[in-house]
């Protein structure tokens, strides 16, 4: 814990905000995500599974013999990280990339921590697509009314640049260089087993959980794994998960403070440029999925604010959890600044393009 900046601060920001407005225990309980929380720990178990059965390991052999070159191979990490965040939402996505991206490193010389990098930045864009592909997407597209193929063409143009933009700067941060193997992964060690038990989980557990069963989907698959692979339950990242927690816990008292609600009341978010500058701004600073909660309190200019959202989930990681998960899933101290090195310019950018997308709607 003592090593866990984002933690410790977590932790100093819950201290000081019950300084400042105490909350009781049952305040504080509701303000946690527990369908988020669930799900997360669902997931974490999982993929940690999945990532013990070894088949990461030989799909990742199969890749680079096939993608020989680094950029290639991110280049493909990249556009694949993108495509699922469309269905399965962001940190979904993550959940099944990263762990792949860093058996590529076991075996061969790829730049993980940039390659992670990339990869949490292709689901921020390729979530932006659909009502599916994150939180706060799916949150406003219930609360305007749109129909999902609308909601899809309204977001198709920025989606379409930020990741236009995001392959281009994955094209010049990657070079041509072949990749060879390092070591020999294994080749006929998967356990089968276990990773088609997993597999089948995974599909039931997202089921379940889009359908408000996170609870007890959460419980099916910890029971089930306890059985199969004691360890992929108890060795999961907790502290992860207290990351998280906290986060909603801060995130949302410093939202719901009057301060904070007051000086909201007296801005016109009624506007496009506004609320769109509002929602790219806050996110910076409570994350996009409570930004769109709460500016939704404020503005009915639906397409202002999903714009916004979606690119605020770039530049500081605490804009989107997806960045948070990402960053974690890495266990590097240093990615945290390399991950601001390219997200924040990458924000500049995308910032540029939502004005753009929006005015031309």
């Amino acid at each position: 814990m003592r090593d866990d900046r984002v933690l410790l601060i977590l932790i100093v920001g819950f201290v000081a905000l019950q300084i400042a407005r105490p909350a009781r225990v049952g305040e504080l309980f509701a303000r946690i995500d527990q369908h988020t929380i669930l799900t997360l720990a669902g997931l974490l178990m999982l993929t940690r599974a999945i990532d013990q059965s070894r088949f990461l390991d030989w799909l990742a052999q199969r890749l680079l013999r096939a993608f020989r070159t680094e950029r290639r191979l991110a280049l493909l990490m990249v556009a694949f990280a993108a495509a699922l965040s469309t269905l399965l939402t962001n940190d979904v996505a993550l959940f099944a990339v990263v762990p792949l991206a860093q058996s590529l490193a076991r075996i061969a010389p790829v730049r993980i921590e940039r390659l992670i990098i990339f990869l949490a930045l292709a689901v921020n864009a390729g979530s932006s697509l659909t009502p599916l592909g994150n939180p706060q997407n799916l949150f406003l597209w219930q609360h305007s009314g749109m129909g999902f193929g609308a909601y899809v063409v309204m977001m198709t143009p920025l989606t379409l640049a930020l990741m236009a933009v995001l392959l281009v700067m994955c094209a010049i941060a990657f070079d041509s260089r072949a990749l060879h193997f390092a070591r020999r992964g294994p080749t006929h060690s998967v356990r089968w087993a276990l990773l088609w038990t997993a597999l089948a989980l995974f599909v039931a557990f997202v089921m379940m959980a889009d359908h408000g069963y996170a609870g007890w989907a959460c419980a099916g698959v910890a029971a089930v794994l306890l059985v199969a692979r004691r360890n992929a339950v108890l060795g999961i990242d907790w502290l992860l998960l207290a990351i998280f927690v906290l986060m909603f816990v801060v995130l949302r008292g410093v939202a719901e403070m009057p301060q904070v609600r007051a000086t909201l009341g007296q801005v016109d978010f009624s506007g496009a440029g506004v609320a769109y500058v509002g929602a790219a701004v806050l996110s910076q600073f409570i994350s996009n999925v409570p930004a769109a909660i709460l500016l939704a309190e404020y503005s009915h200019n639906w397409p202002a604010l999903a714009h916004g959202v979606a690119v605020g989930g770039f530049g500081l990681a605490v804009g989107s959890l997806a960045n948070l998960i990402a960053l974690r899933m890495a266990k590097s101290s240093k990615i945290w600044w390399h991950f601001h090195w390219v997200s924040i310019p990458f924000y500049g950018i995308a910032l540029c393009l939502g004005f753009i997308a929006l005015k031309w709607m």
